[in-house]
């Protein structure tokens, strides 16, 4: 069924073209004007079609000069381990580490949040209780990898110097390692990965496309008694990313 929309109609019949070679990888394509007149569209439906796909990483916008056939974006593989979680300081930084990149993020604390209902279920309080909530965006080398929205309740971090995930001495160390810090043993992580699609705000902040394709992954963490010591929310844009589950086998004891 065609599309509807006459950007989106043109985004596609370049992406055709990029797909069957015919432009290279570095060269330049025609102006707004040009394609607008051989699809017979206004240039700004032209320059929105080579947005859409600047976005896609087919394209790149070069300023002063034009737009460009660019190399496509590799999709890179992230693993989901308990190992990970046995590495000192930040699990995150250690993953960009062994794909070559440079691991940091930007971060949002509000301490005294009460917890939505939904919220209240997963950390197993009573709705209303108070937490930290916790807004993150990691980077790879400056560029979106992925989003979080954590919770800890303040009854058990409350008055200890990791109150808040991202100050004090172990500020950026990880949950596990900021949890140990006030002697709360983490043993296990529960992860339920479900697919989306990216609303407005997430592909703003992705560098995305509304509608574009996303892996949310409901994260909570348990200490050894079985109680919830935090939970987040994380989300990953498919298009870059595609998640791998790493699972330990038990092996029976050999007989000598």
């Amino acid at each position: 069924m065609p599309r509807e929309t006459p950007y989106l109609q043109v985004a596609d019949a370049l992406r055709a073209r990029i797909k069957a070679g015919e432009w290279a990888v570095g060269e330049k394509l025609p102006s707004r004007a040009r394609l607008g007149a051989e699809y017979g569209v206004g240039q700004s439906v032209a320059q929105r079609a080579m947005e859409r796909l600047i976005i896609e990483g087919l394209l790149e916008g070069r300023a002063g000069s034009g737009t460009y056939v660019r190399r496509p974006r590799e999709r890179l593989r992230m693993v989901r381990s308990r190992h990970r979680e046995r590495r000192d300081g930040s699990p995150f930084r250690a993953d960009m580490r062994e794909h070559g990149r440079n691991g940091t993020w930007e971060a949002h604390s509000a301490a005294r949040v009460p917890a939505p209902e939904h919220i209240a279920e997963r950390l197993a309080i009573a709705a209303g209780d108070l937490c930290v909530h916790t807004r993150y965006e990691f980077l790879a080398d400056g560029l979106p990898v992925q989003l979080s929205r954590s919770w800890e309740p303040m009854a058990l971090t409350g008055g200890t110097p990791v109150v808040l995930p991202e100050m004090g001495p172990r500020a950026g160390a990880g949950v596990v390692d900021r949890m140990r810090s006030i002697g709360v043993l983490v043993e296990t992580a529960v992860e339920i990965p479900r697919p989306a699609r990216a609303t407005q705000e997430t592909a703003n902040l992705l560098g995305i496309s509304v509608g574009d394709l996303v892996m949310e992954i409901e994260r909570t963490y348990y200490d050894t008694s079985g109680r919830p010591v935090e939970t987040a929310d994380i989300t990953v844009a498919d298009v870059r990313w595609e998640i791998a589950y790493e699972f330990g086998i038990d092996q029976p004891d050999c007989e000598v």
